[in-house]
């Protein structure tokens, strides 16, 4: 007996998947057709976006580390690029200049009184979205690749993010099974990553298990 029409689809759209898969489609039906410009803060040398950012008429790419903006700008992953501190990102734009703002692995490298200034840096400048993608709960991490900017300092719940109205869903599986740069733990790798792909359904609907959180704030219904 083949599967059902439905259960055929659940497959294909949740377990039958690559890699990070779900965290990209979900990145994409989040933002485009909906968006057409978009800040990404903390846009790092390989931003997420690159798998979409011709779809907007405009992108604008901001870090603080210059290896990073040449990088990304060589990779031409953005039309636009700005080298700034990203809590000072505010005075650089107006107030609801783009349709989104983004930042992706971001928040968690600030301390939580920070971590609270970016969120409503980014909120003053969205018309329509903010999301931000983290670790879900505290990550340990040091400085690598020589830039002092990618210790993590501070961890995020999802209570964090709805008290302020965001939606969140989980993201990359179960929490236990991926530990360093979303790397499983369980070895070898293919297997770890597998298992983890298995468990990505029901870390998607109980965010609170999740390895990773996707968060989103639609501002207009604000």
């Amino acid at each position: 007996m083949s599967p059902s029409p439905s259960l055929f689809q659940f497959l294909k759209r949740e377990v039958l998947v690559a890699e990070h898969e779900v965290f990209h489609r979900t990145l994409r039906e989040t933002l485009v057709g909906t968006c057409d410009s978009v800040l990404d803060i903390g846009c790092g040398s390989g931003s997420p976006l690159k798998h979409i950012s011709r779809e907007f008429s405009r992108t604008v790419g901001v870090d603080g580390y210059t290896a990073s903006i040449e990088r990304s700008r060589a990779a031409g992953i953005h039309q636009e690029y700005h080298q700034l501190d990203l809590l000072q990102v505010g005075q650089h734009f107006a107030p609801k200049s783009f349709d989104a703002v983004i930042a992706l692995d971001v928040i968690e490298h600030f301390d939580k009184p920070e971590g609270y200034r970016l969120l409503e840096m980014m909120e003053s400048l969205a018309r329509k979205r903010v999301v931000i993608f983290t670790p879900n709960g505290f990550l340990p991490q040091d400085e690598w690749d020589n830039n002092v900017h990618q210790v993590h300092r501070s961890g995020w719940e999802v209570y964090d993010f709805e008290l302020r109205g965001y939606r969140v869903t989980g993201m990359s599986g179960l929490k236990p099974l991926r530990g360093d740069f979303a790397l499983p733990r369980i070895r070898p790798a293919r297997l770890g990553s597998r298992l983890s792909i298995l468990t990505e359904p029901l870390a998607t609907r109980v965010p609170q298990l999740a390895f990773q959180l996707f968060a989103v704030r639609d501002m207009e219904a604000s």
